[in-house]
Protein backbone atom coordinates (compact mmCIF):
# COMPACT_ATOMS: atom_id res chain seq x y z
CA UNK A 1 0.00 0.00 0.00
CA UNK A 2 2.89 2.34 0.86
CA UNK A 3 4.53 1.48 -2.47
CA UNK A 4 1.27 2.38 -4.26
CA UNK A 5 1.11 5.67 -2.37
CA UNK A 6 4.76 6.34 -3.23
CA UNK A 7 4.10 5.54 -6.92
CA UNK A 8 1.09 7.83 -6.89
CA UNK A 9 3.12 10.62 -5.28
CA UNK A 10 5.81 10.19 -7.95
CA UNK A 11 3.17 10.28 -10.67
CA UNK A 12 1.60 13.32 -9.02
CA UNK A 13 4.97 15.07 -8.90
CA UNK A 14 5.71 14.29 -12.56
CA UNK A 15 2.28 15.53 -13.58
CA UNK A 16 2.78 18.58 -11.40
CA UNK A 17 6.03 19.26 -13.28
CA UNK A 18 4.26 18.76 -16.62
CA UNK A 19 1.48 21.08 -15.51
CA UNK A 20 4.02 23.75 -14.53
CA UNK A 21 5.75 23.43 -17.91
CA UNK A 22 2.36 23.79 -19.63
CA UNK A 23 1.65 26.87 -17.51
CA UNK A 24 5.03 28.36 -18.44
CA UNK A 25 4.37 27.60 -22.11
CA UNK A 26 0.94 29.19 -21.82
CA UNK A 27 2.47 32.25 -20.16
CA UNK A 28 5.08 32.45 -22.92
CA UNK A 29 2.36 32.10 -25.55
CA UNK A 30 0.28 34.71 -23.78
CA UNK A 31 3.28 37.04 -23.61
CA UNK A 32 3.93 36.34 -27.26
CA UNK A 33 0.28 37.02 -28.00
CA UNK A 34 0.51 40.35 -26.19
CA UNK A 35 3.64 41.22 -28.14
CA UNK A 36 1.90 40.29 -31.38
CA UNK A 37 -1.03 42.46 -30.42
CA UNK A 38 1.29 45.39 -29.68
CA UNK A 39 3.11 44.82 -32.95
CA UNK A 40 -0.19 44.65 -34.78
CA UNK A 41 -1.35 47.91 -33.22
CA UNK A 42 1.90 49.64 -34.16
CA UNK A 43 1.71 48.29 -37.71
CA UNK A 44 -1.89 49.42 -38.04
CA UNK A 45 -0.94 52.92 -36.97
CA UNK A 46 2.22 53.10 -39.14
CA UNK A 47 1.06 51.19 -42.19
CA UNK A 48 -2.69 51.20 -42.31
CA UNK A 49 -3.04 50.01 -45.82
CA UNK A 50 -0.16 47.58 -46.22
CA UNK A 51 -0.59 43.88 -46.74
CA UNK A 52 1.45 43.01 -43.66
CA UNK A 53 -1.59 43.90 -41.63
CA UNK A 54 -3.36 40.88 -43.08
CA UNK A 55 -0.42 38.58 -42.22
CA UNK A 56 -0.30 39.76 -38.61
CA UNK A 57 -4.00 39.23 -38.23
CA UNK A 58 -3.66 35.73 -39.63
CA UNK A 59 -0.77 34.99 -37.26
CA UNK A 60 -2.83 36.22 -34.37
CA UNK A 61 -5.73 34.09 -35.47
CA UNK A 62 -3.40 31.08 -35.78
CA UNK A 63 -2.02 31.61 -32.28
CA UNK A 64 -5.42 32.09 -30.65
CA UNK A 65 -6.62 28.48 -31.22
CA UNK A 66 -3.25 27.22 -29.97
CA UNK A 67 -3.66 29.28 -26.79
CA UNK A 68 -7.21 27.99 -26.35
CA UNK A 69 -6.00 24.40 -26.79
CA UNK A 70 -3.28 25.04 -24.25
CA UNK A 71 -5.81 26.42 -21.76
CA UNK A 72 -8.06 23.39 -22.29
CA UNK A 73 -5.10 21.06 -21.82
CA UNK A 74 -4.19 22.87 -18.64
CA UNK A 75 -7.73 22.43 -17.30
CA UNK A 76 -7.64 18.69 -18.09
CA UNK A 77 -4.26 18.37 -16.39
CA UNK A 78 -5.60 20.17 -13.30
CA UNK A 79 -8.61 17.83 -13.20
CA UNK A 80 -6.35 14.78 -13.47
CA UNK A 81 -4.07 16.20 -10.81
CA UNK A 82 -7.03 16.72 -8.48
CA UNK A 83 -8.23 13.16 -9.12
CA UNK A 84 -4.79 11.79 -8.30
CA UNK A 85 -4.56 13.94 -5.16
CA UNK A 86 -7.98 12.71 -4.04
CA UNK A 87 -6.98 9.11 -4.69
CA UNK A 88 -3.72 9.52 -2.76
CA UNK A 89 -5.64 11.16 0.10
CA UNK A 90 -8.15 8.28 0.21
CA UNK A 91 -5.32 5.74 0.15
CA UNK A 92 -3.54 7.52 2.99
CA UNK A 93 -6.77 7.66 5.01
CA UNK A 94 -7.36 3.96 4.37
CA UNK A 95 -3.78 3.18 5.37
CA UNK A 96 -4.10 5.24 8.58
CA UNK A 97 -7.39 3.59 9.56
CA UNK A 98 -5.86 0.16 8.87
CA UNK A 99 -2.90 1.04 11.10
CA UNK A 100 -5.25 2.19 13.86
CA UNK A 101 -7.25 -1.05 13.56
CA UNK A 102 -4.03 -3.08 13.77
CA UNK A 103 -2.84 -1.08 16.80
CA UNK A 104 -6.16 -1.72 18.53
CA UNK A 105 -6.01 -5.40 17.65
CA UNK A 106 -2.42 -5.67 18.94
CA UNK A 107 -3.44 -3.87 22.12
CA UNK A 108 -6.38 -6.26 22.61
CA UNK A 109 -4.19 -9.29 21.96
CA UNK A 110 -1.55 -7.97 24.36
CA UNK A 111 -4.20 -7.49 27.04
CA UNK A 112 -5.56 -10.98 26.40
CA UNK A 113 -2.03 -12.42 26.61
CA UNK A 114 -1.44 -10.54 29.86
CA UNK A 115 -4.66 -11.97 31.31
CA UNK A 116 -3.64 -15.47 30.23
CA UNK A 117 -0.21 -15.01 31.82
CA UNK A 118 -1.90 -13.94 35.07
CA UNK A 119 -4.17 -17.00 34.87
CA UNK A 120 -1.19 -19.29 34.22
CA UNK A 121 0.72 -17.75 37.14
CA UNK A 122 -2.30 -18.28 39.42
CA UNK A 123 -2.67 -21.88 38.26
CA UNK A 124 1.06 -22.49 38.82
CA UNK A 125 0.81 -21.09 42.35
CA UNK A 126 -2.19 -23.32 43.09
CA UNK A 127 -0.41 -26.33 41.57
CA UNK A 128 2.66 -25.62 43.67
CA UNK A 129 0.49 -25.30 46.80
CA UNK A 130 -1.35 -28.53 45.97
CA UNK A 131 1.98 -30.28 45.36
CA UNK A 132 3.25 -29.17 48.77
CA UNK A 133 0.01 -30.28 50.42
CA UNK A 134 0.22 -33.62 48.64
CA UNK A 135 3.84 -34.12 49.76
CA UNK A 136 2.83 -33.30 53.33
CA UNK A 137 -0.06 -35.77 53.17
CA UNK A 138 2.24 -38.42 51.69
CA UNK A 139 4.73 -37.85 54.48
CA UNK A 140 1.93 -38.05 57.05
CA UNK A 141 0.55 -41.23 55.48
CA UNK A 142 4.03 -42.70 55.25
CA UNK A 143 4.57 -41.99 58.96
CA UNK A 144 1.18 -43.49 59.77
CA UNK A 145 1.98 -46.53 57.64
CA UNK A 146 5.31 -46.91 59.38
CA UNK A 147 3.55 -46.64 62.78
CA UNK A 148 0.95 -49.14 61.67
CA UNK A 149 3.60 -51.57 60.51
CA UNK A 150 5.44 -51.10 63.79
CA UNK A 151 2.20 -51.62 65.76
CA UNK A 152 1.43 -54.66 63.67
CA UNK A 153 4.89 -55.99 64.40
CA UNK A 154 4.35 -55.35 68.12
CA UNK A 155 0.97 -57.00 67.86
CA UNK A 156 2.54 -60.07 66.25
CA UNK A 157 5.20 -60.13 68.94
CA UNK A 158 2.60 -59.80 71.68
CA UNK A 159 0.41 -62.35 69.98
CA UNK A 160 3.28 -64.74 69.67
CA UNK A 161 4.19 -64.19 73.34
CA UNK A 162 0.58 -64.63 74.24
CA UNK A 163 0.42 -67.88 72.30
CA UNK A 164 3.64 -68.99 73.89
CA UNK A 165 2.31 -68.11 77.34
CA UNK A 166 -0.94 -69.95 76.67
CA UNK A 167 0.99 -73.01 75.72
CA UNK A 168 3.05 -72.75 78.81
CA UNK A 169 0.02 -72.37 80.94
Amino acid sequence: MEADISDMRNELQSRDGLWRRIQLECQKLYTELLKIKEYKDIQEIQIKHQSSHVQLTEQLENKTPELLLCAESQERQEEELNKIRNHVYREEQSHCSEQERMKTEISDLTEELHQKEITIATIMEKASLLERQLKMELETKHKLLTKQQLLEFYYQVVKSENTHLKEMV
